[in-house]
């Protein structure tokens, strides 16, 4: 589980950072990540996972597996960092190790574009 402070809940900043962000996809995932001084002082990380997805059952456990994925990457983060991770349809059938991967290789990315 994420801690509160790490949590994204507002939709400004899910606005903010899909919109001035970098962005990177995968099959299963697209993320993403925002760099704003003023925003925070520690990475905060939002998921979006709708309804194409599958039924809530399918988005819950999609939802599960991300947030716990994600809390692995906080410490890679840089402190202003606002994430927004976004699930696909294909998540749906994919199994934790590819969610792992396909989120790996996009903040990977787009950690080289955000400090580069």
């Amino acid at each position: 589980m994420l801690s509160s402070a790490h949590r994204l809940t507002d939709g400004a900043s899910f606005r903010e950072a899909t919109r001035k962000g970098r962005r990177s996809g995968a099959r299963t995932v697209v993320v993403h990540l925002a760099s704003d001084p003023s925003l925070t002082e520690t990475p905060r990380v939002g998921f979006v996972v709708s309804k194409a997805v599958g039924n809530s059952v399918t988005r819950n456990r999609v939802k599960r597996r991300l947030r716990h994925l994600a809390r692995e990457h906080l410490s890679s983060l840089p402190g202003s960092a606002v994430l927004v991770v976004r699930a696909l349809p294909a998540a749906a059938t994919a199994s934790y190790a590819e969610l792992g991967a396909d989120l790996e290789r996009c903040l990977r990315r787009v950690r080289a574009e955000v400090s580069g």
